[in-house]
């Protein structure tokens, strides 16, 4: 499978996006565009089953996003970079913004 695939799937009038595949710069503005198109909707936007998370695409997606987008399965790098953008990812925000891997490193 090359590229991404974006699953809708309705609910109890909550549409969720699950994402397979790649999501990479270019493949980000076809989740931009369903974000669109959903404007005004509550969206849950499931990273769970991508391959690949390229942080290009955190740039362009964080363009459409709105408050009534939820993001799920992210892993702790990607809600990382989503703060960065200002984008909240529904974490605790008693986490600390660097893990102690991370200080280590500097």
């Amino acid at each position: 499978m090359a590229g991404l695939e974006i699953h809708r799937e309705d609910l109890a009038g909550q549409v969720t996006l699950r994402l397979e595949g790649i999501l990479d710069g270019k493949t980000a503005l076809q989740v931009q565009t369903s974000l669109e198109a959903l404007r005004g909707q509550p969206v849950v936007l499931d990273f769970t089953h991508l391959r690949e998370f390229k942080d290009s695409a955190v740039g362009v997606l964080t363009r459409s996003m709105e408050h009534s987008v939820t993001l799920r399965g992210l892993a702790a790098h990607h809600e990382r970079m989503f703060r960065y953008f200002g984008v909240t990812t529904g974490a605790a925000s008693s986490q600390p913004y660097y893990t102690p891997e991370d200080i280590l490193t500097l």
